[in-house]
């Protein structure tokens, strides 16, 4: 083992009852950090790590109000200060003809910073992850299932959280070396 603080401990579980009955436990214990590695979609595991979208939702907010405001502004400097053209008395700053446009780019930039948003919360793209070289983890594709309690958490103690993940019945836990 190198010199370097451990990632944290990875527990392996040989059914979905057991890692989403363990994910419940380690929440409830108030452990922030945590990740979990399953071999197929499970809904409730996402529940009881309490993984939100909510910084996603900020990031199209943000992202529409800006195209919608820059869509706006781009239309009504065009038509009122740069090429600022009187056709039969109307006025330059009609706001209904900019509607469109600014919708649209209202609806582009909320998709794009969604898009983006999302992966930056996610941490991607990131090809290689520390955990991929634990012992066993190829089995996180197959029929097991894992769960990863990080050193940062600020409840991370390496002999209690070993002793709760082995109370919890995983069936094998591995210290992950960090990059």
């Amino acid at each position: 083992m190198s010199g370097r603080p451990p990632l944290g401990l990875l527990a392996r579980f040989t059914s979905a009852e057991q890692i989403v009955a363990a994910a419940k436990l380690v929440a409830a214990q108030d452990y922030r950090a945590v990740d979990a590695f399953s071999p197929f979609p499970l809904p409730e595991l996402s529940e009881a790590l309490r993984a939100s979208a909510a910084g996603v939702k900020w990031c199209v907010l943000i992202g529409a109000l800006v195209g919608a405001l820059g869509g706006y502004l781009m239309q009504w400097y065009t038509a009122v200060h740069a090429y600022a053209f009187d056709v039969g008395g109307r006025p330059l700053h009609s706001w209904p003809a900019f509607i469109i446009v600014t919708f649209e780019l209202a609806v582009l930039g909320g998709a794009l910073a969604g898009f983006f948003g999302m992966l930056a919360l996610n941490g991607l793209p990131r090809l290689n992850h520390p955990v991929f070289a634990a012992n066993g983890f190829q089995l996180a594709s197959r029929n097991q299932f894992f769960l990863l309690i990080e050193s940062r958490d600020r409840k991370f103690d390496p002999k209690r959280t070993r002793e709760l993940l082995d109370s919890l019945g995983a069936a094998e836990i591995v210290e992950v070396e960090s990059e």
